[in-house]
């Protein structure tokens, strides 16, 4: 990490813009799952027992950018985060009109704005209309881009020193995010992004080996970079899940009606290829548990080689998860990313829950990427058993393809 932290600033008497990822499922009023908010709780606290005041900034959901939209509103994650802090926590119902509630902040106190995707400049993005040519859309463009500085000038406005906590919008160079930076002298990581930028980075770029990475969910359109870089990295690399099926097709193995992607087919025959000739291990299923239909009412069975026509593939078989624990074993570092089927479907979750368990025991630095595979973990009761649970799905898939990532980029640099 060669990005200032919290740790190189003085806060005392400072007021800190901070950027979080308060993108929590929220259900009439209700967050059903806070770990994103816990997961920000140390930078926070820090920051106010150092004596700074504090304006919270994140988005939630994907409102259309026209204004407030109550079912995007942020004001019950404020209401949650005051429970957690045990201290007030204010709150100012439009992001860019705040100026009185930020004045009136004292050390120690907390502001939290509105949602900050309720303005369309926060993305930044213009959509291309079919009856739009290229000068004006260069033009809306242009008109876009100036908004979108403007609201990132406003809310530098706020603070005297940003600190950016939300590595799961890492990877979008928003208002927020990163165009922020242009408009404040110091720029700083919270310990959240620290902590996930440390775990991941020592992943790909110095593991200790064997060095495992497990990738799993339902495209390989999705991951295709990740599987390219990740075969120049790792030890192993074993795939399941839906993106598995097309790696099978390459070989030429009948898939039945199990998902593939067809145009991506010629690519996976190259990345077995390129294993290959890194001599890397590229362990697929031997097994599947297929199904009839998608359904969790769906007749099943396991079946070894390739599946019937009429049948497609929804979870990894026991052998699989047998051979991939076995793949396992003894490794220093494990990466995983994508469960090994639909295993929000009970029938089909025994081998997500496997590789859980599996990877549990590994004497390993374990890393989970992200996504549906934080669900499944956390599902599994094993959380605590795992080294690192990224909160970020996006923003890990793109630093593990080697991609910059714009809101860590933007960073003051040590």
């Amino acid at each position: 990490m060669n990005k200032k932290t919290l740790k190189d600033v003085t806060l005392k008497g400072r007021r800190v813009v901070m950027r979080v990822d308060f993108n929590v499922p929220i259900q009439d009023g209700v967050i059903g799952d806070d770990t994103r908010v816990q997961a920000a709780l140390p930078s926070i606290k820090h920051i106010l027992e150092q004596g700074a005041s504090l304006v919270l900034m994140s988005h939630l959901g994907r409102p259309k950018g026209k204004g407030y939209e109550a079912s995007f509103s942020l004001a019950p994650v404020a209401k949650h985060l005051e429970k957690q802090l045990a201290v007030p926590v204010a709150f100012a119902a439009d992001c860019l009109q705040a100026d009185d509630a930020v004045k009136a902040l004292l050390p120690g106190q907390v502001l939290m704005l509105e949602n900050t995707r309720f303005y369309a400049e926060e993305e930044g993005k213009v959509k291309k209309t079919d009856d739009m040519d290229d000068a004006t859309l260069g033009q809306l463009k242009q008109e876009m881009k100036a908004k979108q500085q403007a609201m990132a000038q406003k809310l530098a406005s706020y603070g005297d020193l940003f600190c950016n906590d939300a590595f799961g919008t890492a990877h979008r160079a928003h208002a927020s995010t990163a165009v922020i930076c242009q408009y404040m002298d110091e720029c700083v990581a919270g310990f959240l992004m620290e902590k996930e930028i440390n775990y991941l980075g020592r992943a790909v770029e110095n593991p200790e080996r064997p060095f495992v990475a497990i990738l799993g969910g339902a495209k390989v359109s999705d991951k295709l970079a990740v599987v390219r870089n990740l075969l120049t990295k790792v030890d192993v690399l074993i795939v399941g899940g839906g993106m598995a099926y097309t790696f099978q097709k390459a070989l030429g193995k009948s898939i039945g009606d199990s998902l593939c992607e067809d145009d991506q087919v010629a690519y996976a025959g190259e990345m077995l290829a390129d294993a290959e000739k890194r001599g890397v291990k590229f362990l697929l299923p031997v097994d599947n548990v297929a199904a009839d239909r998608f359904a969790a009412d769906a007749e099943t069975q396991v079946v070894s080689g390739g599946i019937p026509d009429n049948w497609m593939g929804l979870d990894i078989g026991p052998e699989s998860v047998k051979a991939f624990t076995e793949a396992l074993q003894g490794a220093k570092t494990v990466l995983w990313n994508g469960p090994m089927g639909c295993f929000e479907m009970e029938a089909f979750a025994a081998g997500t829950r496997g590789i859980c368990k599996a990877v549990a025991e590994t004497h390993s630095i374990s890393i989970i990427g992200g996504g549906d595979s934080v669900s499944a973990v956390n599902q599994s009761g094993l959380a605590d058993q795992m080294a690192h649970i990224s909160t970020g799905g996006g923003a890990s898939l793109e630093f593990l393809e080697g991609k910059v990532l714009p809101g860590v980029a933007a960073l003051t640099d040590k």
